[in-house]
């Protein structure tokens, strides 16, 4: 009995997300391209926010060497990481059907804004250009049983001057995920008609 459940679960959610798809090519333009470019736009707030990290810590630990090859990595991963999650929690679960709660793709939106677009560019600054620095001798190193200390000295100005960009990745992560869900009721609406709407299974 529940593996006939569990059959007609997938099925159910299967046929529900290639009808969704089908649809998408009828939702205004507008909504759209945000759908598609929106996760793009917040990729790239997340690589400039490891940009700006990146520099704030090469300025602490007086790191001049090296610009290019520790900036490639801190804008790529950074934007990777946000699209790709932002994809995986918000959009890909709204177009196929599994996401049915405003509230919640409010809150995956800017949970990612903060962690991924934030704190995961922020925190991979960190050893970096730590190992930029122990590298060129540019700061002067802990000895080792202090170096976590060390990191929390040398982060605690910067995280009080990134506190302004978390919050904005947050309020862009909070508007995505809402213009989303808004995009997501239309197409619900195109798909199985006014005022229906899908109920978890």
């Amino acid at each position: 009995m529940s593996d006939n459940t569990a059959k007609e679960r997938a099925i159910t959610r299967a046929l529900i997300a290639e009808m969704l798809s089908k649809n998408f090519e009828k939702l205004p333009d507008i909504d759209q391209k945000l759908f598609t470019y929106g996760p793009v736009y917040f990729g790239g707030n997340a690589g400039l926010v490891g940009l700006v990290a990146n520099s704030l810590y090469r300025r602490a630990l007086n790191v001049t060497q090296a610009h290019f090859t520790s900036s490639l990595p801190m804008a790529v991963l950074p934007f990777l990481t946000t699209m790709a999650l932002y994809n995986g929690v918000v959009s890909a679960p709204l177009l196929s059907g599994d996401l049915n709660c405003p509230s919640c793709a409010v809150m995956r939106g800017a949970l990612v804004g903060v962690v991924a677009g934030g704190l995961y560019p922020i925190l991979l600054a960190l050893p970096v250009n730590f190992g930029l620095a122990a590298r060129y001798n540019t700061a002067l190193m802990p000895e080792k049983g202090n170096v976590l200390r060390y990191w929390i000295d040398v982060s605690r100005p910067i995280m009080r001057k990134m506190r302004v960009v978390l919050l904005l990745q947050a309020f862009f992560g909070t508007y995505l995920g809402s213009r989303h869900f808004q995009s997501y009721t239309k197409l619900a609406e195109i798909t199985f008609g006014p005022g229906e709407e899908l109920n978890d299974q």
